[in-house]
């Protein structure tokens, strides 16, 4: 056997590490944040973290003794600009105090976001205190979501919602189902942009449309929690 010589990639060479936890029963963040990061100079690594098929505030709680346990399971070796959290709804009931904690004691993390946090941190960014929030959660989900944006400064008045609890079906909702109903509730004069919850909901195609056709600020949980994890990674 011959030893061969080899040398080492420096630190500097490396493109910058972001991780991500995803929901086992998310099918739709992991493609649309790949997609949206194509062309920027990081690493995407992502664990999976055990999640229910439907969604309620009991399955939404029972993650906070496993985001740990999913963040171990990002490589060791790596320092992380940033790691984000993949669940809206669950990091209200959770906290992003908690999430953050849970997440940068298991792996070498400078900041932890989350779809929730990155949405406030867009909004008051463009200057935004009345959202029309489009959801595709029951009502129990939809109460301490709404609850956790009031407690921000950002009011909810303008509202709806698809009213679905099982996960699989909220990732087929199609384009055109949200494209209208993001349309039809985003045009209220009371709301000065629009929010679509749930990283589920596949947005990355239709959130130009909407914006061409309301004229005022438009994302997601997706787009927004992409540009936080951005904003904190300096990208």
């Amino acid at each position: 056997m011959n030893n061969m010589p080899y040398s080492l990639v420096s630190e500097d060479a490396m493109p910058t590490p972001l991780g991500l936890i995803v929901l086992r029963a998310d099918e739709t963040l992991e493609p649309e944040l790949h997609k949206a990061f194509a062309r920027d100079p990081v690493a995407l690594y992502v664990s999976r973290i055990p999640s229910a098929s439907t969604v309620t505030p009991d399955t939404l709680r029972a993650m906070e003794a496993d985001i740990v346990a999913s963040a171990d399971l990002l490589p060791k070796s790596l320092d992380y600009a940033v790691v984000g959290y993949g669940c809206t709804s669950a990091s209200a009931i959770i906290g992003s105090e908690a999430v953050a904690m849970r997440v940068k004691s298991a792996c070498n993390a400078k900041e932890v976001t989350n779809p929730l946090r990155a949405a406030i941190s867009y909004a008051k960014h463009h200057g935004l205190s009345k959202l029309a929030l489009l959801s595709p959660y029951v009502d129990a989900v939809n109460v301490p979501l709404r609850a956790a944006f009031s407690k921000a400064g950002l009011s909810t008045d303008v509202f709806g919602t698809f009213g679905e609890a099982e996960e699989a079906k909220v990732a087929r909702i199609d384009e055109a189902s949200i494209l209208d109903a993001a349309v039809n509730l985003g045009r209220n004069a009371d709301a000065d942009g629009l929010f679509l919850s749930c990283t589920n909901l596949k947005t990355l195609n239709v959130l130009p449309k909407i914006q061409e056709r309301l004229g005022k600020p438009v994302f997601s949980s997706n787009s927004a929690l992409t540009w936080h994890m951005k904003n904190c990674a300096n990208i």
